[in-house]
This record gives structure tokens, sequence and C-alpha cells, in this order.
């Protein structure tokens, strides 16, 4: 999500270690030299494996890139390689395809929030295709709206506020489950189809695991504490290997009006007096008021499993992979069939997690493993110094999780995540958003956006270890396992710093080979193993100081066993670049472009809605939108 530098939240006071603290001087010259210097210094045994003809047949293809890079310019279109075409498939606002209930968009923002509540919502974020019986033709395509522009959302933007357009805004939030087929050279939507679902900030939902009816969960409105209403804040996102979406809830503090006085849970989550003045729901919902309703919060900010064949299925909060502000949720076996969930929390100084399945994936689909997230361990990341790294087990009971310090049951552990982590010394890291899993090397990459609080008053600050104070660029980091993905131990480097290099400090110069970039956000290797890595500049920023030479926000595709990286997407105005996945052919590749034409207060003036951006529609209001992006020969995208 855009946001800017000087707003993002950071609550995190402790004392632990940040990643850049446990970077040796000698390891900092390896990742200063660039990404072959690194793999040799480090993982070099594991880089071996890159060489892997494993992860399917899309591995017979290689992971070379073949299109010829596209240059930075300031524009307001989707511009791909020649010899593509990217292609709009569903905007904002058009309708999820439910029978009988297709309300057209009114580009006015005259809309009512129950037809809002039948049309894509505002934002699109993570994203993920579903073959239908298997085919790369059609499929069920799901995706998070992560939150919501009130300038472009209402007629009047917020110049009146009503209970009407809270209730709007509510359902502009959440999910979308649409259906898809390609006819030729083109996507369309299945209009209508069986599948399609909006799942929205008022959808009633279950929780499950260790924490469902912890005293913290409960309501006056929902004595058990297992019954949550809605899901908000989408951002990425994970796909299971038994056929389930996950959602993420990432900075659910910014929905709730606080105290005067917060107590201490309430500050280490950022929930502050004045934080529900940005969406103003307290003011018609008084559940999102924390003074009226204390635990409200604590019900948000779970990783959420949806059913994406069943759009009557109760979507599910499972509180065993813990509460964070959550940007993803990648997913991935170990060689026994046990279920992974590498997860990052998108706040400056916080932490990456992992999660471990108890039981195995059984045949069937959702029906077989209903159960399965709901039991195993949860890890928190620490990254220490000689470039290897530990999981501790946020786990009751074990080391200073105790209930002398707070920590009674493993549902305090789960919802007081953060404070677990703290105090297990956990390594605080520069804001880690996705995650994603090599299908052939099993290496894991995570992005880590940017932090240009490093170095500030009361953080961690400059020493011989730290490779880049007020960290405005942000870089990619990876480790691999001691073994299968379920160890506890692991070796770890920088992929890559980014950057400009035609800038003065060294710190905001990078190490790129290749095209040049910052703020890296969405995060994906595909089945072939090439890394795409999209970008997610503050709008605030773009164009402006170290960002002066990238006025747009970008895709680009990485080869990680030469450490190219090639321009291949450059977004309308005020976007940000999100939400990758494929078909299994990798023949046809979807994107999100994210908030078009936001400006660099990031909301919308309604009188002037087209101030920065006209696209994709040439007029009326700018509007989030899937665009789908193919080869004209037809042949796999990137090659």
């Amino acid at each position: 999500m855009a946001k800017d530098f000087s707003t993002m939240e950071d609550s995190n006071r402790s004392a632990n270690p940040s990643i850049h603290e446990v970077s040796d001087p000698a390891r900092r010259i390896f990742v200063r030299g660039g990404l072959a210097a690194t793999v040799a210094g480090l993982l070099g045994p594991l880089a071996a494996g890159c060489a892997s003809t494993g992860g399917g047949n899309m591995a017979a293809f290689g992971r070379s890139i073949g299109f010829k890079s596209i240059p930075m310019a300031a524009i307001d279109d989707v511009v791909v390689p020649e010899g593509y075409s990217a292609q709009v498939l569903y905007r904002w606002g058009d309708p999820v395809g439910i029978a009988g209930q297709m309300p057209v968009f009114r580009p006015d923002g005259s809309n009512t929030a129950a037809e809002q509540a039948l049309q894509a919502g505002m934002h699109h974020d993570g994203m993920a295709f579903f073959p239908v019986d298997g085919s790369s033709q059609r499929g069920i395509l799901v995706m998070n709206h992560e939150y919501v522009d009130d300038g472009l959302l209402h007629v009047d933007g917020m110049k009146t506020w009503t209970a009407e357009k809270v209730r709007k805004a509510i359902n502009a939030h959440g999910v979308s489950v649409i259906e898809i087929q390609r006819e030729g050279n083109a996507w369309k939507q299945v209009l209508p189809s069986k599948f399609a679902r909006r799942v929205t900030a008022a959808t009633p939902m279950t929780i499950t695991g260790p924490a469902a009816g912890h005293a913290m969960l409960k309501t006056a409105a929902d004595p058990t504490g297992t019954r949550a209403l809605g899901t908000f804040n989408n951002c990425s996102n994970g796909q299971t290997p038994w056929g389930t979406y996950l959602t993420c809830e990432e900075n659910f503090a910014d929905y709730f009006e606080g105290v005067e006085q917060p107590d201490a849970h309430q500050r280490r989550w950022g929930i502050r007096k004045g934080n529900g003045a940005k969406y103003r729901w307290h003011e018609h919902e008084e559940r999102f008021d924390v003074a009226k309703h204390p635990n409200e919060s604590n019900r948000f900010g779970w990783v959420v499993e949806i059913d994406p064949q069943d759009p009557t299925a109760t979507p599910i909060k499972r509180s065993a992979l813990g509460r964070a502000a959550h940007e993803g949720a990648a997913t991935a076996l170990t060689a026994d069939g046990r279920a992974v969930v590498y997860m990052g929390e998108d706040s400056r100084f916080e932490y990456i997690y992992k999660f471990v399945s108890r039981d195995r994936v059984k045949p069937g689909g959702f029906a077989a493993n209903r159960e399965l997230l709901d039991h195993g361990t949860l890890y928190v990341g620490r990254f220490d110094v000689e470039g290897t790294g530990e999981w501790l087990p946020l786990t009751q009971g074990k080391g200073p999780l105790t209930t002398d310090k707070g920590f009674a049951s493993q549902g305090d552990v789960l919802i007081k995540a953060r404070q677990a982590s703290d105090a297990l010394g956990a390594t605080k890291m520069d804001r880690p958003e996705w995650t994603t899993v090599d299908p052939i090397t099993k290496e894991v990459y995570c992005t880590l956006t940017n932090n240009s609080n490093r170095g500030a008053s009361g953080q961690p600050g400059v020493d011989p270890a730290n490779p880049r104070v007020n960290n405005t660029m942000g870089q990619i980091i990876r480790w691999k396992e001691a073994g299968d993905l379920d160890a506890t131990r692991f070796a770890w480097n920088h992929l890559v710093l980014a950057g400009d290099p035609k800038q003065g400090r060294w710190e905001a110069q990078g190490n790129i080979k290749g095209d040049t970039f910052g703020s890296p956000d969405g995060l994906t290797v595909d089945a072939r193993g090439v890394l795409w890595i999209q970008t997610d500049v503050s709008t605030s920023t773009l164009g402006k100081g170290e960002y002066s030479n990238l006025p747009n926000n970008q895709m680009l595709a990485c080869d990680p066993t030469k450490g190219e990286i090639r321009r291949f997407l450059v977004g309308p105005a005020g976007c940000e670049i999100t939400g990758l996945t494929a078909t299994p052919d990798l023949r046809s590749l979807f994107i999100n472009v994210q908030h078009p034409g936001e400006p660099a207060n990031e909301r919308s003036d309604p009188d002037k809605p087209l101030a920065v951006s006209k696209w994709p529609d040439g007029g009326g209001r700018p509007r989030s939108a899937t665009v789908v992006i193919t080869k004209n020969d037809g042949g796999v995208v990137g090659t």
C-alpha cells in the first residue's frame, strides 16, 4: 500500500537488533559488491541448486529473460515490451457477476452502498488464479481490495459524511471472486458466474484456532469471541495447495478511533487517538470506536481463508498464523506434505514470520483440509551476524512467553504476536512485505520496502555493520532453510539493494545489475524460476528527491541465478503496481494497477478527479483495475 514515508506506522520500541545491525563489516562488503559476490560468500552451495531443472514442466523453459527492457517514463498508461499486449480486465465498479445483480458503474461516484457490494471494490491488490479443471483458458480469479479513496468513491468525497457513505466504503473493501475465460487472444469475465462473490468489511466470518474464544476477542455483539464481521485493508495474499485463497489484513489500526490514553497493548499495535480520522467509520459504525468496543480491533490483523469454489462458504480467520499487520502469506509444502506459510509484516522495525502445520495436506481439497491451518507452530525470524538465522517458536511456556510475562495461553501469544516477538529477541526489519518461495530451489525471498526512520532519533542508527541508514530505497532479502522448509535454522543474504546509481548518497545508489528501481513490494517467483518484482513508491515521493529518475511505479523481472534485473512494465500516473498471478502455462500474466491518479496527499479532490490520471477509461474517474498481459506470439510471458 502506498504511504508517505513520514507517516508509516512505527510502534516497535523494543531493544531487539535491526537487520542491518546483524550484517558484519565483511559481509556488508559482499553485499555492496553485488549479487555474485554475495552468493559466492554465503550461498555458494545453494546457488548451485539454481541450475536444477525441477519445478514442473515450466522449468524446462529456464529462467532466462528474453524481452527487451522498456525505458522509465512519466506516462499515464500501462506500457509493456515490444511483442506484448496489455488488456484491462476487471475495474473498480465492474459487476462481480452474481446472476440478476449486476449494477452498472456510474463514473460520477453515485453508485449506492448496496450496488458497491455487488461490484469490484477499490484499490485492487494481492491476487491468485485458480484454474477450472486444470485449464489455462478458464479459471477463478480472486483478488483483494485493500482500501479506498473517499474522494473518488463518493460524488462529493468527504465534504459531507453519512452512514450511507460509511456503508459504501465498507462494501468497497475486501475481496472479489470472479470467473474469467480466454477466447482467442483476449480474456473476458464470465457473466454471470456460479463462482461470483464479494467479501466485504461486513461479511460474517468465523475465528478458529488457539485464539478463538479468547477474552480479548469477545465483544458485546459476539460474546463467544468466534464470529467477526468483515475483513479490510487486505494487502497481499496466499494460495494454498488444497485450493483456497489466503487474504491478509494489514494496516487495520487505521480504521479504529483510539483513546486519549491507550494501554500498552493498544500502543504496541498503533491504536491511538486520531486514527479514525482517516476513514471516519467510527462516526456511524460504533464498533470502530475503541472507547466503546475495546476488543474489536483485536479481531483484525489475521490471515483469512476463503474457498473460491463455494460462494456460500463462511471465510475463516486463522488465529494459529498469528496477528500482525499481515502483508502476505506465501505457502509451500515440506517434503512430507506439511504446509509452511511465510509472512511479512509491513511496518517499520517489525518482523518476518513462518508457520508450519502439524498435519500433512490430504487429498480432497478444502473439505479434507478444513482444520489444517488451525494446528501447527508459528515462528518469528532472528537474522544473525554471520549470515545465518534462527526461527524462534512463538509457543506459550517457552522462554519468556510465560504467564508472569503476560502470556498465560497460546491465545495470548497469538493475539499479542508483536509483544511475544519482542520478548524473544526477533530481528527488527525494514518493512517486510511480500514473501515468495522459489519452486525450484526452495529459497525464500522477502521485499524490505524501505525505512527512512533508520538512524532517526531513538531508532537503530549507523554502526560499522549498518549498510544503509535512512533507507529510502529498500532491498530484497533471501534465505535458504537448513534442510527442509520446517527447519529452525537458515542461511541468508541480500539478493539486491534497490536504488539509483545516479544519486549522491551511497545508501540510495543500490547495487542493481540492470534497471533501477526503489521500494520493492510485490514479489513472486513463477513456475520457471523468474522472480517478478513490483514497486510501491509513495505518490508523495515519485519523481522527487532520490526518486527523481523514477516518476512511475513499475514491474521488473529477475533471473536470480545471474542477478540480472530488467524492466517489464511501467504503470500509469499515481499508481502502485501490485497483485501478480499467472495461468499454469505462464502464457497469461495478471497484475493489478492500484490507485491510478492518486495525488501526493493520497486522497483525491472529487471536484478534480482526473487531475493526476485518466486511466483506464480516459474520463470519469480513474479506476484501479486488473490487467492481463500476453505475448503476441502466444508464448510464455518473459521468454
